[in-house]
């Protein structure tokens, strides 16, 4: 049997067992497939391995044991979690008992950590003590004085933005003990009878499930609302377009938080009662020890993890046969990676995809057999979901390209802003209807980014809207240069950006990361540009950076109004 044949085998085996698309709920998903594969591997770390029957009794404790603290439907629930095992059976828990999970950026500092906690109106906060450098146990101290009191529970009276929290429970973590008063996860999971959450009721799938914040690659964060039902379809979308194999074993350092991690590794796994190999934290050594180690088939990366796993000396100290496929996403990549991870790894699978929070989580991919060069070109099509697509199209979302302006639908190939629509899409923006409605017009999705839908039905994102910058009176597009000078072998990353001058109002400027061992200069990089580009598109300003001094995101998207605060001397 040749490849291409294997996939499609693979593909009408996820299909068959979803003939007409049913909308369930987290938590009956969750029983289902327990019921179906209760002894399998369903997390998998070095510490500890849950099996699908672990993970549903284990969830089914701990969500008795919010009861107990008075969670309801609706409630919010916030999660500061690492991928440790223990948020896969808290983000269950909280499904079953029809509440909101806001899982939050465990990297937050004091302030932003405050804002969360306020604007989602947390009843219940589970947090570890300690990742790293983040004493969470100290931040709440500031945050909310007397959490940790047996009487906290009892009194609403830590500031009225915070009124609705009434619990924190503590998961200790990094070797920092819980302090003596707040309930700990393993309390929570022994405090009450599982058989108390049938009082709930029957829930509805299409019921919110998550409260996911965006990642602020434009400005502030903003919760975003989306069900039970949307966040399986993307799942199982994903399975189907790159055709999992029964028993996928999917590793990942990409946090929960994000819709990556959950999407594409946590949820989309259990459509072939496959195992996560989730890890805190991400370094080359690390996952070429856990997929040597557990044997995993599967891997979700971004581009500069990739690079980091190429570059590596260790690659070859590891046994690394397992692994057959690569999803690698957040940024686009050179087609050389792609060529050389296919080298080094014998990875025959390699995707990229595309999409945001507020669609679902990735809403394209390129497929498995796709040539590596569209995995460069292109962001890919939209999923195939087959029952659980738009309508009869067998597609997750439907995309267009609309003039910025009028909305006008423009033809293929033609640049504009991308919009979607589909099952999958947010229900709101938490508290904020203003903003809700600028995004959602008539059914479609407002991206915010500028892209095409080729001909072949393929995307190609082009660059943010809200990055154009005027100089000299006319718009600058800056992937323009960034494209220009990402094609240097002596530029490892490059970003254009504008920034407010007392002289001109606004100028261009660009960030370079020089190659290992680059002997770049200002002059240099400018009179590439002037080679290249009309006089107003020249930045005025050249700035070297390092890799690590790039302000990104945690699946390695670089904020650019971030980075502009940080060359206006900003924080």
């Amino acid at each position: 049997m040749n490849r291409s044949n294997d996939i499609e085998d693979r593909r009408d085996a996820l299909s068959a067992q979803h003939p007409v698309w049913q909308p369930v709920t987290l938590g009956a998903w969750l029983d289902a497939c327990a019921q179906r594969h209760p002894e399998r591997p369903f997390v998998i770390t070095d510490d500890v391995t849950l099996s699908y029957r672990d993970v549903a009794e284990a969830s089914s404790r701990l969500a008795a044991g919010l009861s107990a603290q008075g969670v309801r439907p609706g409630d919010r629930v916030g999660l500061v979690m690492g991928n440790y095992p223990e948020f896969v059976t808290l983000k269950f828990a909280v499904a079953r008992l029809g509440a909101i999970a806001a899982p939050f950026n465990y990297l937050y500092r004091t302030e932003e950590l405050r804002f969360v906690l306020a604007d989602s109106g947390c009843r219940v906060l589970v947090t570890m003590t300690r990742f790293g450098q983040q004493d969470y146990q100290g931040m709440l101290d500031d945050i909310v004085p007397g959490w940790d009191q047996t009487s906290f529970a009892a009194r609403p009276d830590s500031g009225a933005e915070l009124s609705t929290l009434r619990h924190v429970v503590l998961l200790e973590t990094d070797g920092e003990p819980a302090r003596p008063g707040p309930l700990t996860v393993t309390d929570l999971g022994a405090l009450a009878d599982p058989a108390t959450v049938a009082a709930v009721g029957e829930l509805d799938p299409r019921a919110p499930a998550d409260m996911l914040y965006t990642s602020g690659t434009t400005g502030f964060p903003k919760g975003v609302i989306t069900s039970h039902d949307a966040v399986l379809r993307t799942a199982y979308a994903s399975a189907l377009t790159r055709a999992f194999e029964d028993g996928r074993r999917v590793l990942f350092s990409l946090p929960c938080y994000h819709m990556f991690g959950y999407i594409e590794g946590l949820l989309s796994v259990m459509f072939v009662g496959g195992a996560i190999i989730p890890q805190p934290s991400f370094s080359a050594e690390g996952y070429f020890a856990g997929i040597s180690r557990h044997r995993a088939t599967d891997m979700l990366c971004v581009p500069t993890m990739a690079v980091a796993m190429v570059e590596s000396p260790h690659r070859h100290d590891y046994d690394l046969s397992s692994l057959r496929a690569i999803l690698c996403g957040s940024a686009p990549a050179p087609v050389w990676l792609w060529r050389q991870i296919e080298q080094d790894f014998g990875v025959s699978e390699i995707v990229t995809g595309y999409g945001m929070t507020e669609c679902g989580g990735a809403m394209t991919l390129t497929l498995p057999e796709d040539p590596l060069e569209l995995t460069s070109e292109t962001v890919g099509r939209p999923k195939l979901a087959g029952s659980a697509g738009v309508d009869e199209t067998g597609a997750l979302t439907v995309y267009r390209a609309v003039d910025p302006e009028t909305g006008r639908e423009l033809a293929a190939g033609a640049e504009g802003e991308l919009v979607s629509r589909g099952p999958t899409t947010m229900h709101e923006y938490w508290n904020r209807p203003t903003e809700t409605a600028e995004a959602l017009r008539d059914g479609w999705l407002h991206s915010g980014d500028l892209g095409r839908v080729r001909a072949d039905g393929n995307l190609q994102v082009t660059g943010r809207s809200k990055e154009l910058y005027k100089s000299g009176g006319e718009l600058v597009m800056p992937k323009e240069i960034e494209d220009l000078l990402a094609g240097f072998d002596d530029i490892s990353q490059v970003f254009a950006v504008g920034l407010t001058d007392e002289r001109w109002g606004e100028i261009g400027c660009v960030v370079v990361v020089p190659a290992p061992g680059a002997a770049l200069t200002e002059e240099l990089v400018l009179s590439r540009c002037r080679a290249k580009l009309a006089r107003f598109k020249v930045p005025k300003r050249v700035e070297f950076l390092e890799a690590a001094d790039l302000p990104t995101t945690p699946t390695g998207k670089v904020q650019k109004f971030r980075l502009v605060q940080q060359l206006s001397g900003g924080h």
